[in-house]
């Protein structure tokens, strides 16, 4: 668990190049979501392109920024921006498994005015309050009228932070359960990761953890000093132990002294196999149990 100074590289970003820039902060920053972004321009022309500098920022107003960023080899704007200086509208689709590669050739940089639903084979469908189309495959897609654009610099990789406001959604109901949530599962969404590399939430990619509620988790600071200092239990494996609610009781400790399954291993003092019994209960959803047993030394 222990981190020496001399295990980092420490990088000043006014030495490095804007590529070197940009291949730490995406490889580092990763997965990211993608917007699928359909914009028109004053002639209504339609463009298509992904971004994975995107997330959404708050509820109420539904907001969702993402940032076509100015190219880097000779800073000029990306169609994408210059449509919504035009017309402030945009189509947010969300980028599945099933359309990623379709995504990706849309991504090529095609002359202005070329259509990317056509080039990608990507199916246009007319959106109810703005001008640009919506994706047909995309199993969520948000209308959006722009409030802002924040303009961060003028040279290439510069930001252009693009606020969206959502004025209406549509969800495919194949996604939703009996009462209308999304089951995320069914989405088989796609990152965006560093170089040629993308991420897929799917299968055992997917996993859930309990949020710390009230009362609260007894935190990491409180384990045992030999806990905290293993080389056996990780980070995730600290966190758990730190999610209990409640320390073990001294009768509990007592119980599993006195147990015929930790008894014996507790009296011969062997802290690192205990932390790795101790690991083995975290992996088999016996946390509390685990916590008892790392008191108990």
């Amino acid at each position: 668990m222990n981190m020496n100074q001399s295990d980092f590289l420490t990088l000043d970003p006014k030495e490095l190049t804007t590529r070197q820039m940009h291949l730490y902060l995406l490889s580092s920053v990763a997965p990211r979501p993608i917007a699928l972004a359909s914009t028109v321009d004053q002639d209504g022309n339609v463009n298509l392109s992904p971004f994975s500098f995107f997330n959404v920022f708050s509820a109420n107003p539904p907001i969702m920024i993402f940032s076509p960023a100015k190219r880097g080899r000779d800073s000029s704007d990306k169609h994408t921006y210059l449509n919504i200086k035009e017309i402030p509208e945009v189509a947010i689709n969300i980028v599945t498994y099933q359309m990623v590669q379709q995504v990706s050739l849309s991504s090529t940089e095609y002359k202005k005015g070329v259509n990317e639903f056509t080039k990608s084979g990507l199916t246009e469908i007319p959106s109810e309050l703005i001008r640009p189309p919506r994706v047909a495959e995309s199993p969520v897609a948000f209308e959006c009228l722009v409030d802002d654009v924040i303009e961060l610099g003028t040279e290439g990789g510069a930001g252009n932070l693009v606020i969206a406001r959502v004025v209406t959604f549509h969800i495919n109901k194949a996604i939703l359960d009996e009462n209308g949530n999304v089951v995320t599962p069914r989405l088989d969404l796609v990152g965006r990761m560093g170089g040629m590399y993308y991420s897929r939430a799917s299968g055992d990619a997917i996993f859930e953890i309990d949020k710390p509620s009230l009362p609260e988790g007894i935190g990491v600071d409180v384990l045992p000093e030999h806990v905290r200092n293993s080389t056996v239990l990780t980070g995730n494996d600290l966190g758990k132990l730190g999610g209990n609610q409640k320390l073990p009781s001294i009768d509990e400790i007592r119980a599993v002294r006195n147990s015929d399954d930790f008894g014996s291993l507790i009296l011969q003092g062997n802290v690192q196999s205990l932390h790795q019994e101790a690991q083995k209960l975290i992996k088999e959803n016996q946390v509390s149990k685990a916590l008892v047993l790392l008191f108990s030394v």
